[in-house]
Order: structure tokens, then sequence, then C-alpha cells
């Protein structure tokens, strides 16, 4: 029997920045307000520092407390976030590349 190619390498689903393991490398999808209380405003800050669909981002540390602040890596720039900001930029892990 054989797996088909799709089944072999499945495409990882978009998940929240927030949620990104530290130190894995994914693509920014998009940038929406986690809700309704969210100023519009947000989405065009994280864009100007750099959170532009197609860009690499990459957790660097997480803060202590669970409220705590998360450091970013995008370009080559690198930027604390609070957890709310982060909630609002979809990512895509990228897949390990064979050795």
């Amino acid at each position: 029997m054989t797996v088909p190619a799709q089944d072999r390498n499945p495409v990882p689903a978009d998940i929240r920045l927030a949620d990104l393991a530290p130190g894995t490398t994914a693509r920014v999808v998009s940038i929406s307000s986690a809700d309704a209380a969210a100023p519009i405003e947000m989405g065009r800050r994280l864009a100007e520092l750099g959170f532009l669909p197609g860009e690499a981002v990459r957790i660097v540390a997480r803060g202590l407390l669970a409220r705590a602040p998360i450091a970013v890596r995008v370009g080559t720039g690198t930027f604390a976030l609070r957890l709310f900001e982060a909630a609002c930029i979809r990512v895509r892990p990228e897949q390990p590349q064979p050795a």
C-alpha cells in the first residue's frame, strides 16, 4: 500500500504567534484583531514593525510569568510583544529541511 504524498508531509496549520514554540521558525500568514476590543491601529503598528505576510518570525524568549511579554525576531529586528498583540498574528510553522 502506498501512502499519498500529502499524507507523508502534511502542511502545518496556521496558529497564533503566541502559541508558537520558542526557537521554531514560522512565516506570517495574516494579522487581524484577536477580538473586537483590539484597536485597528494595532494591526498597522505590527505591520510597521515588519510583521507582514510571508515574513519569517521566531520566538526568541518568553517571560517567566504566564502573562509576560515574548521576544520575537522578525527580519533583522527583535521586538517585545504583549501576548494579546502576538495573538493577532497568524503564522505557519516551517517544516524542518531534510539533511
